[in-house]
C-alpha cells in the first residue's frame, strides 16, 4: 500500500521562533498516524536542525526545500545533499514551480539533483505541473509527461519507487483557485499511467503522487479521497496550525 502524505512547504516564511511555535502547536494535536500515513515538514534551511529535534513521532519527518545539483565546491550560498544528510534530514523538495520559474531550474538539473539525493539515501519530493497558459491550451498532459521523462526516466525501477511526486497546477498556487477533484484525479491518473507505460503498473502503483495547489482544511479530505491523489504538498495552509492539523486528519 502506497503512502498517504501530508507535506508542509513553509517556503520563505516565519521567523525561527514562529517556526518553533507552529511545530509545537501542530505536534500538540498528537495525531497518531496509520502505518500508510506520513507527515513531512518542509522548513527553511536555518530551521532544519530545530525541526529535527522536535519531530520525533512515528512517521513524522523533516524535509529541506531544495538542494544543489553538485556534490560540493565553490558554490557560495548553496546547500549540498551531503550537508543535509549530515544533520539527519531524510527528505528534500526539488523542482517546485517557484524554483523552476525564479531560478531557471531545468529538467536536466533536476535529474542531477535526483541522482545526488538517491545516492545519499534521501527521499526526493519531485514537483511537476503546468502554468495557466498550458492548462488553457489543453496540453497539460504532454507538458507534465515531458517533465517526468526528462528528469526521472533515466532511473531504475527500484530508484523510482523511492521518490514522492507532487503535482502542482501552477495556476492554483497561492491564487485561491483549486483544481476540482475531477481535474486532480484526472491528471494524477495520467501521471501514473505515464509511469506505468515506462516501468509497469506494479511500480507505478507504489509511487505516492501528492496534489499541490491551494490545499486547504476545507477541501483536503475530498481531494485525498480521489483514487490517485495520495495526499498534498501544502503551502499557505501549512503555516496555520489548526488548518494543517485538519489536513493531516484528512489523510485516508
Amino acid at each position: 500500500m502506497r503512502k498517504q502524505i501530508a507535506a508542509a512547504n513553509w517556503k520563505m516564511n516565519l521567523t525561527y521562533q514562529q517556526g518553533e511555535q507552529l511545530l509545537d502547536d501542530i505536534l500538540a494535536a498528537n495525531i497518531e498516524l496509520k502505518d500508510n500515513q506520513e507527515v513531512i515538514f518542509g522548513v527553511p534551511f536555518p530551521y532544519l536542525t530545530m525541526a529535527e529535534g522536535k519531530v520525533k513521532a512515528k512517521n513524522y519527518h523533516v524535509s529541506a526545500q531544495n538542494c544543489y545539483n553538485q556534490k560540493s565546491g565553490a558554490y557560495t550560498g548553496e546547500v549540498s545533499v551531503e550537508m543535509l544528510k549530515s544533520i539527519g534530514v531524510k527528505h528534500c523538495i526539488i523542482g517546485h514551480s517557484e524554483r523552476r520559474e525564479y531560478f531557471g531550474e531545468s529538467n536536466l538539473m533536476l535529474s542531477e539533483k535526483l541522482d545526488l539525493l538517491l545516492g545519499g539515501g534521501l527521499t526526493p519530493i519531485f514537483c511537476c505541473g503546468e502554468p495557466l497558459s498550458i492548462r488553457e491550451a489543453g496540453t497539460q498532459n504532454e507538458y507534465v509527461e515531458k517533465q517526468l521523462e526528462e528528469s526521472l526516466f533515466h532511473l531504475s525501477a527500484d530508484d523510482l519507487k523511492k521518490i514522492i511526486i507532487a503535482y502542482e497546477p501552477i495556476w492554483a498556487i497561492g491564487t485561491g483557485k483549486t483544481a476540482t477533484t475531477e481535474q486532480a484525479q484526472e491528471i494524477h491518473a495520467y501521471l501514473r499511467s505515464v509511469l506505468a507505460k515506462k516501468y509497469g503498473q506494479e511500480v507505478a502503483d507504489e509511487i505516492s503522487i501528492l496534489y499541490g495547489g491551494s490545499v486547504k482544511a476545507t477541501n483536503a479530505k475530498e481531494l485525498f479521497s480521489c483514487a490517485d491523489v495520495d495526499g498534498g504538498l501544502v503551502g499557505g495552509a501549512s503555516l496555520v496550525a489548526a488548518d494543517f492539523v485538519e489536513i493531516i486528519k484528512g489523510l485516508n
